[in-house]
């Protein structure tokens, strides 16, 4: 077996150059551990970027992937599926959403609801209704359409023109809201609490003021859950948290347990504007990656994840305020459940490599906020073990 180095050289001849790489060639996960091929073993508090919300390598996904995989990987969206069946039942069952349309990825779910709230609101209210706002510091994918929808500049730079029909507002500021909407505004879309924006929760009341406004006007409310949901912030949708529904939602990332998956949950009305040929994936909610989601969203319902989640998320959250109470640098502490952002007035990249020579994973967004996102199966003593490690580190770099 080749060595990280080779493993690294190997690929630095031959993979596009979208990332900037650790020097870490991970090979083998098991719950909050990754191994990489030189056998050094990390707890990893970045969970693959808040997909492996049960961890790696889930025994009950597994047994699901291995299972399905000897029966049926694919067949057709011409066809009904019915992993794809049992999965969409599963969701409309536990949240507001009455449809679902699969496809492979978040920016995929985004670039649905999108087309759908424009689709809609077209039939609804005619030709001019087609622009929607989104936050500043918001983050809704890398296609042409996400990077259109995303509230920052730095991931639209080089790529315009984007496509026309947004506009955007500080997040949390209902007043600037207000300002925006215009005769053409069809939707508002937002992230219940913002990822890589900096783990931005929004003020008491905000989401609720937000559906009011989008009632008053006649607007669709679409909430970006691809980071948030699933389990992420303590109950099953980030939404469910405040009690204020959207009619439109997305999801990814850990819908699945680690395999690619998306989904878009809308109402009924709403959905209908979908009709055959409007909208399709040849990947989406095949059979593999759909039983893989069965068997995630059963665990994360049935096997008590999400009071795990709200327990480690303040054990965790209790830790970080004590870094915080010894290291002046350490500007706030925020978040809910466990995805939760520490605020530094210091760079956090050289906080991060240090992390990963001493085995430990970690995130930082928008240069100054560690972001932490283990799996939601975390115990109590990995969080010790990863505040230990940090604390040796902000011991250092302080």
């Amino acid at each position: 077996m080749s060595t990280a180095a080779e493993w690294i050289a190997r690929g630095n001849k031959h993979i596009a150059k979208t990332y900037g790489r650790y020097p870490l060639v991970p090979v083998r996960g098991e719950g909050c551990r990754l191994w990489d091929a030189d056998g050094k073993a990390y707890l990893d508090f970045l969970a693959g970027v808040a997909v492996n919300n049960l961890g790696h390598c889930h025994p009950k996904v597994v047994a699901a992937l291995q299972q399905q995989a000897a029966t049926l990987i694919h067949c057709s969206n011409f066809y009904n599926i019915p992993q794809q069946i049992e999965l969409a039942e599963i969701l409309c069952a536990n949240s507001f959403g009455d449809r679902v349309f699969f496809c492979n990825s978040g920016a995929e779910a985004n670039e649905a609801a999108l087309k759908l709230a424009r689709k809609y609101s077209k039939e609804k209210h005619g030709d001019n209704r087609f622009e929607v706002i989104t936050a500043l510091a918001s983050f809704h994918g890398r296609t042409i359409g996400g990077i259109s929808a995303t509230g920052q500049e730095k991931v639209r730079h080089g790529f315009e023109p984007v496509v026309p029909g947004f506009s955007y507002v500080p997040f949390g500021d209902i007043q600037a809201l207000k300002t925006a909407i215009s005769p053409a505004t069809c939707a508002v879309m937002l992230e219940p609490v913002q990822g890589e924006g900096g783990v931005n929760v929004p003020p008491a009341g905000y989401l609720a003021q937000v559906r009011e406004l989008c009632d008053a006007h006649n607007l669709l409310l679409i909430f970006d859950e691809v980071q948030v949901g699933c389990g992420r912030t303590g109950t099953l949708f980030a939404y469910q948290a405040e009690g204020v529904e959207p009619d439109i939602m997305t999801l990814a990332k850990a819908l699945a347990g680690g395999p690619p998956i998306g989904a878009m949950v809308a109402r009924e009305e709403i959905a209908e504007s979908f009709g055959p040929g409007t909208h399709g994936s040849t990947f989406g909610g095949n059979p593999l990656m759909a039983a893989a989601g069965v068997a995630a969203m059963k665990v994360l319902l049935e096997d008590g994840i999400l009071d795990n989640c709200l327990a480690m998320g303040d054990h965790l959250r209790d830790r970080l305020k004590e870094l915080q109470s010894r290291y002046p640098f350490i500007v706030a502490v925020r978040g809910r459940g466990l995805i939760l952002g520490m605020e530094l007035s210091i760079e956090g990249a050289p906080i991060v490599n240090k992390a990963l020579e001493r085995g430990l994973l970690l995130n930082c967004t928008v240069g100054k906020v560690l972001r932490f996102v283990p799996p939601l199966t975390v115990n109590n003593a990995e969080i010790d073990e990863m505040i230990e490690i940090l604390d040796g580190i902000l011991a250092e770099v302080g």
